[in-house]
């Protein structure tokens, strides 16, 4: 009898695997192993900080952020006084559960199939990978960290099969000998262009040696390898050596409900945990995983189910204001070319820079002098009433 199970064993289930364990409860995490979430791989100072991440696992530290509008114009933003850290997600979440196993975790490799239940709790059924034969693992407590289009949140939960995402799609490529293009190993650029995503965005994100090119869209009909092939080729990267290839589903809002009140709570990209607007979500699925293995050990000492809220209101104590202002500016600037290029007008803007860098590299919003506040709610309004031209800043 495990005290939780955990199902997943990405960023979010790794982390509350090992929480978990240092906590002194007994746990098991079930991992499918193999599969590589596509994601562009850049992590924040504050995760960096929160989660001791070592230096080793950075394979790149990027100090400029490079926005493109649909007309090629370029705003480069400096990233003051520190870096973003790049990670390589085929190797960085091997390291998180390595991490977990050493914290005490038991680590399992297989596919979860279902939940039964009988009188002494619950048990969570698998497919062994090593032998192909049923297991069951007998427990107080399950966490749900298994992705977006999670199997537990579709079985377990209501309203956890019809959660909207983006499809996202990526390449990666050796680079940069082979860049014949801008491509700069310390510059992340954001490609905001109709002809590559007509409702998010493409990517171009150093991974030292290598690099993820990608782009997402929740449009049907989008052809995404079409697509990054394109966008390979505008970034002068078409002729360079692709390592692998991969596709997966991102969430696009948190769930209203993350636990049933009785043995379950979600975690990271099961609870839709991914930020709207940027699509970051390895701080917020660790930050999940964090905030489930928390709510769940109150449950245990407790006794009492409903503490399984806790992840919840954790969660959205601290973020629901910036996942909310993220939001309204996805659903006021990605909704056409035009809009686009007057975004990327704003991130000339001073002001706009250090708000926006500020709040990504310590997870909070910030406050500014008030001046600059209004300053960019003019700016914001003048382009969204078509005031001012696509190209003013």
């Amino acid at each position: 009898m495990y005290d939780v199970v955990v199902v997943g064993g990405g960023p979010s289930g790794a982390t509350a695997a090992e929480d978990l364990a240092r906590s002194g409860a007994r746990v098991a995490m079930l991992d499918r192993e193999g599969r590589i979430k596509p994601c562009g791989g850049a992590i924040p100072p504050r995760l960096i900080e929160d989660f001791a991440i070592p230096d080793d696992q950075l394979v790149a530290k990027i100090t400029t952020a490079r926005m493109i509008s649909p007309t090629g114009r370029a705003v480069d933003i400096p990233i003051e006084n520190g870096f973003v850290g790049m990670v390589d997600r085929e190797h960085f979440d091997e390291y998180l559960r390595n991490r977990a196993t050493q914290a005490g975790a038991t680590r399992l490799t297989g596919t979860f199939l279902r939940i039964e239940r009988d009188p002494g709790g619950c048990n969570v059924v698998y497919r062994e990978k090593a032998t192909g034969e049923e297991r069951r693992l007998s427990a107080r407590m399950v966490i749900g960290a298994d992705g977006a289009r999670s199997r537990v949140a579709a079985a377990e939960m209501p309203g956890g099969s019809k959660i909207p995402y983006v499809l996202a799609y990526h390449e990666i490529i050796d680079a940069p000998d082979c860049a014949t293009g801008s491509y700069d190993p310390a510059r992340c650029d954001v490609i905001y262009d109709g002809a590559i995503s007509p409702d998010f965005y493409g990517w171009v994100f150093p991974h030292g040696r290598s690099a993820s090119v990608g782009m997402g869209t929740a449009v049907d009909g989008v052809d995404l390898k079409q697509a990054t092939a394109a966008l390979r080729s505008a970034s002068g990267l078409a002729e360079c050596a692709t390592v692998r290839r991969e596709g997966a589903p991102i969430p696009l809002r948190p769930l209203d409900r993350w636990d049933n009140g009785r043995d379950l709570v979600l975690a990271g990209d099961a609870a839709g945990v991914v930020a709207p607007s940027s699509g970051e979500g390895i701080y917020y699925a660790m930050i999940g995983g964090r905030v489930a293995a928390t709510a769940a050990m109150a449950a245990l000492t407790s006794a009492d189910p409903a503490k399984l809220k806790l992840a919840r209101q954790l969660f959205m104590k601290e973020h629901k204001t910036v996942f909310r202002v993220l939001a309204s500016m996805q659903n006021a600037y990605y909704r056409s070319d035009e809009r686009r290029e007057r975004f990327v007008s704003l991130c000339h803007d001073i002001d706009v820079q250090r708000l926006t860098f500020e709040a990504y590299m310590n997870k909070r919003l910030v406050k500014a002098r008030p001046l600059a506040h209004v300053k960019i709610g003019i700016k914001n309004l003048a382009h969204l009433t078509g005031l001012v031209r696509p190209g003013y800043v």
